[in-house]
């Protein structure tokens, strides 16, 4: 394969860039472009060492900084590797990299040290996945998802059962292709005892996959109710700084605002929507429609209303229109600072989850994270030992999952071994793609062509 070349480090002004070189002529590039001080050059720099000196092209010096060498196959890539940091100016960047292009390298294309990390029998393509969940993690949740991925774990389950269901193909082929032979007959209850754990193992990786969409990519959240109820103000409070306009005008916001808030591991993607009230103002009532219409899309309600007001037509008409939906809501009670006028028992018919704040109070949103973190976070849930899949592998394992089911219920059912087969055989190839044991190249391009081209 040819040598290939990419900037490593974001390109923004910062205090060091790193320029990362791997392949066969990596160390002999890296000599052409750095002058060592410390030894008596590139060459003869042992793996897993670093030495400060000069970038130079030909006789005219770039800049100052420091490389570091990695020899196969101990290196990410399992090729030689040199890595490159000099200043974090933009412009020296660039001129480091054309440096490295100009003496023999090849442009990286996106993902591909990592997928000759994956050729080269670093990584699983579950692990070569999990390098990009890591980066983009933005809570402890997802983070220890990745580093357990990262480190096999979703490949050792995956490899587990895709390895006995392998075993248990090669034990049916064998007894309908050699019937004439002294094999022992495969037994119901061994081959249904195997089918069952199979169906465990991927029903409980889909469970965490659906936790982990939420965790990973946010939860879809509208925050309705009618006018001047604190809408906009529990927004701010949520996000941490004013975004939605607030004023005692009702009907302020009249178009949806939409920001990502973080509570506790939780990220929130929230929609601040026009007050839901009947209006002759054509504009408000645009506003209000594409609030209805988000309340259909979405995942998570926050329903808002003034405790020091009772209830009407409007409010009534939101909390059965949220109930009617069946979505996953939570009834913040506003203004409690102020004398209620409501019981919390009317509220009940339509939540359990119910907090009182006073949205200008900023300690109050450590109630709001509170009940979100207890509808959303899975019981018994155990940051360090779930795994959430990607959409791919999501895939993988649901295909996997519904041939499984399907072979089963075939046993039951009394169909022949040879219809039991074809069944375990589509899950096996489901899961084995998974891993990327049996991925077709289209699938291996997909996977790579998502991750930034550093990495």
């Amino acid at each position: 394969m040819s040598t290939i070349c990419a900037i490593s480090t974001p390109m923004a002004e910062g205090g060091i860039s790193v320029i990362r070189i791997s392949g066969e002529n990596a160390v002999s590039i890296a000599e052409k472009v750095f002058k060592p001080f410390t030894c008596e050059s590139v060459g003869s720099m042992a793996g897993y060492t670093c030495a400060y000196g000069q970038i130079h092209d030909g006789g005219k010096t770039v800049d100052d900084g420091v490389l570091t060498v990695f020899r196969a196959p101990h290196s990410y890539t399992g090729e030689d590797v040199c890595e490159i940091s000099c200043h974090g100016g933009i412009y020296v960047t660039k001129r480091v990299l054309r440096l490295c292009l100009d003496n023999g390298c090849e442009p990286a294309q996106a993902g591909e040290f990592t997928k000759r990390a994956m050729l080269n029998g670093k990584l699983s393509l579950t692990q070569a996945e999990a390098v990009m969940d890591t980066i983009a993690a933005q809570g402890e949740y997802a983070l220890a998802s990745a580093n357990l991925t990262r480190q096999g774990s979703l490949f050792g389950r995956i490899h587990e059962v895709s390895d006995k269901l392998v075993k248990l193909l090669g034990e049916l082929a064998a007894w309908v292709d050699y019937p004439e032979e002294d094999l022992p007959a495969v037994e119901e209850t061994a081959l249904r005892e195997s089918l069952e754990n199979a169906v465990s193992v991927t029903d409980k990786l889909l469970a965490d996959c659906d936790n982990g969409m939420l965790i990973k990519h946010g939860i879809d959240t509208v925050i309705a109710g009618r006018p001047n109820v604190g809408k906009s103000t529990l927004m701010n409070l949520l996000l941490g700084y004013d975004r939605s306009i607030v004023t005692e005008v009702a009907g302020t916001t009249r178009d949806v605002i939409e920001e990502s808030a973080k509570l506790g591991e939780l990220i929130f993607r929230l929609s601040d929507t026009a007050g839901i009230r009947d209006t002759d103002d054509r504009v408000e009532k645009i506003g209000v429609e594409m609030a209805e219409k988000r309340l259909d899309e979405c995942m998570f309600v926050i329903e808002v209303f003034d405790t020091s007001v009772k209830p009407d037509e409007d409010d009534i008409a939101l909390l059965e229109k949220v109930k009617s939906l069946g979505k996953r809501t939570l009834i913040v009670l506003n203004k409690s600072d102020l004398e209620s006028a409501v019981e919390e028992s009317f509220f009940k018919k339509y939540s359990d989850d119910i907090v009182y704040i006073s949205a200008k109070n900023r300690d109050d949103r450590a109630q709001i994270q509170k009940a979100a973190e207890k509808i959303f976070t899975p019981e018994n849930y155990d940051a360090h030992s779930t795994i959430f899949a990607n959409e791919r592998q999501r895939a993988c394992l649901d295909k996997a999952n519904r041939n499984l089911k399907a072979a089963l219920e075939a046993l039951g059912m009394g169909e022949t071994l040879d219809a039991v087969t074809v069944m375990i055989d589509y899950a096996a190839n489901s899961l084995l793609e998974l891993t990327g044991e049996k991925a077709t190249e289209a699938v291996v391009s997909e996977v790579f062509s998502k991750f930034c081209v550093g990495k």
